[in-house]
């Protein structure tokens, strides 16, 4: 894997993985092919990233915004669901992958919501890379969802309003026991989070790239690491550089 030192691999990569219909379009392919390709980079990524050291891999499968998309694309994702969970959750077991969903899991189809269930519970004691499905996920509805959690808690005189900070409505989101991402990628070379992982977000790194997601192999995943790795993160403080400068 090049020079990418194990110390600068990031503990949490998350990825918005955009441009299957865009990549089936420029090739005179249905949009599904796109699609179907993209579930192969899928598997290459996940392997990828728990053969250097990713501790936590969160993908945005599917949004709460992707139900407009036309019927029989939603219901081909959905298929395409079902397949890569019965094809692969015996292989990812055996490699000792966690699965985690996130999302709001209220009005599931009923032949996805079984299969995602299983899936965590499955795999629930694996001990090496956290594979995080973002499906039927929208960071504005998580935020909301929180937030009427802690409402509840207030309406039932357990909890006060005045002792509501940031870190009780961290505890009510779903990932309240995944740590943020350390970077974020986007692919096809839009530079926008689209509704992704936005109270998380808060000092994630961000890097756009402009491959398809079917063309994002494991030398491009790499390369995002090593992007990564170049920088410096000051989760709002100085640099090291301006420290060592004795800067005021």
């Amino acid at each position: 894997m090049s020079d990418l030192h194990l110390a600068s691999v990031p503990e949490h990569v998350a990825i918005i993985m955009d441009g299957n219909g865009r990549w089936a379009n420029q090739r005179g392919l249905p949009r599904t092919m796109g699609h179907r390709k993209g579930v192969e980079a899928v598997r290459e990524v996940v392997r990828a990233a728990g053969d250097c050291g990713v501790r936590f891999l969160t993908l945005f499968a599917f949004s709460s915004e992707n139900w407009r998309r036309p019927e029989t694309e939603v219901s081909d994702l959905m298929g395409l669901l079902r397949a890569f969970i019965r094809r692969d959750l015996a292989e990812l077991h055996r490699e000792n992958v966690r699965i985690r969903v996130i999302g709001d899991r209220q009005n599931l189809r009923s032949d996805i919501l079984p299969l995602l269930l299983e899936a965590e519970e499955t795999t629930r004691n694996n001990t090496a890379l956290t594979l995080v499905i973002a499906f039927n996920y929208g960071a504005r509805d998580e935020i909301a969802r929180a937030a009427a959690k802690l409402a509840r808690e207030v309406a039932a005189g357990t909890l006060r309003p005045e002792d509501i900070d940031a870190e009780m409505l961290n505890g009510r989101m779903d990932t309240t026991d995944i740590p943020d991402p350390d970077l974020i990628i986007r692919t096809s070379g839009e530079e926008r989070l689209s509704n992704f992982l936005l109270w998380q977000a808060a000092y994630s790194e961000l890097l756009f790239v402009p491959e398809y997601w079917p063309d994002f192999t494991r030398e491009q995943f790499y390369k995002a690491l090593e992007r990564y790795a170049a920088r410096e993160r000051r989760f709002g403080g100085l640099s090291t550089k301006t420290l060592a400068a004795g800067a005021p």
